[in-house]
């Protein structure tokens, strides 16, 4: 944790910057140069100036006043590290609380300057804040945290190459497909700055961002041309007619002769430094990335290793589950997550953690996106709840899965929240719906029983899965919140599945499995769709609660702990198949 005299120390230095070149008030987001959710140490300048280590949240910056935005997900985290930094907490989406834009709208004085890095916020939201603002000046040129944060130099890891066996098309095919899209669309080219988007368009993979298996990288695409921007001038890539440029060089290729026509670009992943020199060059036609949808519909090849890959992860973590239920001495949030660990490193695709594990016990895992530290370790103990969040980036998939685990004797409420969030997830996974739906008609299936009895979570029911790439993607989702046009979910979307019930001070239940679409059937009503789970790990019994549940609610567990154990007996031994048994509260065959 941030020692909070840093930080307003910090904050002052920047406060100096900004009165001698004129900005009333700073505005800092957590992002990179590509808008991606997760970012580097080189691009941590809102944790640098604010102390709050969440993966999301907007800081705002003036004379007088800090404030920080953030979601349902960090409000306590938040809460405990802003504390003595003097920074405001804005509860993002709590009743009464304005968004930064209308704040700005209300706040700022008539013709106050607001300044931003240009590199570091999209389109989108930099045309927000202007409309929020009309009559102001916007400065977006100047990074005013140069010569305060000492950057971490960008990392430059080996681009590696997928095989065609692994990504089942090859990137010839992908950006012939990319290429149709954009005759369809009237362009000449199609800039691309979304690291996964990238990626998987020309089937290369890194390691420039924790977790997240990408190089740092801006694409150029045109009818005839495809250029590529890498930190290794000298990288080859998926697509043999590629052209290799310098990362470092993007800035000088916009503003050149190269950039001309009409070019298509993504509001929502382009920066607004980059936007503002190619309109200066060419036409511009905005719409979501074509790409984002291609990567979110995997094919036949794709699938075939996600099965297999979720497979051998689900084991790995029912493997764990067992050890830690019958561990004498359970040790700390820290030492489960290292154990946890090393029963994924025991699979030979295994490459790396998919994000940072969520280990959290008791009232530690009311934080939504807790994580442990030396500061907050906590001994886990033989009652309550432990909950752990985690995945892993294997070569053939990316997993995420959340289990609650039983540790002792439970409360009336704990296992009514248990109960509650298990039959969400149920409810969400054995739903079956018609083409066209999207997430947002989904979303009440999982929170239903919860309204009912007046709880609910602040955060959304489910969200897309990459492939070898990042652990969030869209364009699908499951949420009540609707942002933009929702995507209808389609066949070979991945989606989680994941309600929960978290009360601060005292725990946290989330159960998360990992869904693929699939079609269901085809009536005189149309085509509709289902689910498949590709999660197999077992829901502890001893947090379940059947009077609870409904009588549909009920089948829906029974045919579900079959699922699991159905799945899951080929590869366990006789002892840990009786366990199983026990664990899911059924009673294991004689034979």
């Amino acid at each position: 944790m941030t020692d909070p005299s840093a930080v307003c120390d910090r904050l002052d230095r920047l406060r100096i910057k900004m009165k001698n070149l004129g900005v009333y008030a700073y505005y800092i987001p957590t992002s990179d140069f590509h808008l991606s959710e997760y970012i580097n140490d080189h691009f941590k300048v809102r944790e640098f100036f604010s102390g709050f280590t969440g993966s999301a949240g907007d800081l705002l910056v003036m004379q007088d006043k800090a404030l920080l935005w953030t979601d349902g997900r960090y409000f306590i985290q938040a809460e405990r590290e802003l504390q003595g930094t003097g920074i405001s907490l804005m509860r993002s989406g709590e009743d009464g609380v304005d968004t930064l834009e209308v704040y700005l709208k209300k706040t700022l004085p008539e013709d106050a300057t607001l300044g931003f890095d240009g590199r570091t916020v999209s389109v989108s939201k930099a045309e927000r804040l202007k409309k929020a603002v009309p009559s102001h000046s916007l400065k977006y040129k100047k990074d005013l945290s140069e010569g305060i944060f000492v950057r971490p130099p960008l990392p430059r890891s080996a681009v590696e190459v997928l095989q065609e066996d692994v990504t089942g098309q090859p990137s010839t095919d992908k950006i012939a497909a990319l290429r149709q899209e954009l005759e369809k669309s009237g362009s000449d080219a199609i800039f691309l700055t979304d690291l996964e988007e990238i990626a998987y368009l020309f089937n290369i993979r890194a390691d420039d961002i924790r977790h997240t298996p990408v190089p740092m990288s801006y694409a150029y695409i045109t009818r005839e041309k495809a250029y590529i921007f890498l930190s290794d001038e000298k990288a080859d890539t998926g697509y043999p007619a590629s052209i290799v440029r310098s990362y470092d060089e993007i800035y000088d290729f916009l503003k050149s002769r190269r950039v001309s026509g009409t070019v298509f670009v993504d509001k929502d992943s382009l920066n607004y430094r980059c936007f503002r020199l190619i309109k200066k060059r060419a036409r511009i036609v905005c719409g979501m990335s074509p790409v984002k949808l291609m990567k979110a519909v995997k094919n036949s090849v794709e699938l075939s290793h996600i099965k297999a890959i979720f497979r051998k992860d689900s084991i790995a973590l029912t493997r764990f589950i067992r050890w830690i239920t019958n561990a004498d001495d359970p040790g700390t949030e820290i030492s489960a997550a290292r154990k946890l660990l090393e029963f994924r490193e025991k699979i030979p695709e295994f490459r790396d953690l998919s994000f940072e594990t969520i280990s959290a016990y008791a009232d530690n895992a009311a934080i939504i996106h807790y994580q442990p530290s030396e500061e907050h370790d906590r001994v886990i103990e033989k009652k309550g709840l432990y909950l752990t969040d985690s995945g892993g980036q294997y070569l053939g998939g990316t997993t995420d899965v959340t289990r609650t685990i039983v540790m002792g004797d439970l409360s009336e409420e704990e296992k009514e929240a248990y109960t509650l969030a298990a039959c969400g997830m149920l409810r969400i996974r054995y739903a079956k719906f018609k083409k066209g739906t999207t997430g947002a008609s989904l979303d009440i299936l999982a929170r239903e029983r919860m309204w009912k009895k007046g709880m609910d979570y602040r955060h959304g029911t489910g969200h897309g899965v990459g492939y070898m790439l990042g652990v969030h993607e869209g364009p699908q989702s499951i949420s009540q919140r609707i942002i933009g046009k929702p995507a209808e979910l389609l066949p070979g979307m991945l989606v989680s599945d994941e309600p929960g019930i978290y009360r601060e001070d005292r725990f946290g239940v989330r159960i998360e499995d990992i869904l693929y679409v699939k079609e269901d059937q085809k009536t005189e009503d149309g085509l509709f769709f289902c689910f498949e789970d590709l999660t197999k790990v077992p829901i502890d019994d001893r947090g379940i609660d059947q009077n609870l549940m409904s009588s549909e609610e009920k089948e829906m567990y029974e045919k579900y702990r079959m699922e699991v154990i159905d799945a899951l007996a080929p590869d366990l031994d006789r002892e840990e198949l009786e366990w199983l048994y026990q664990y899911s509260g059924l009673t294991a065959p004689k034979n």
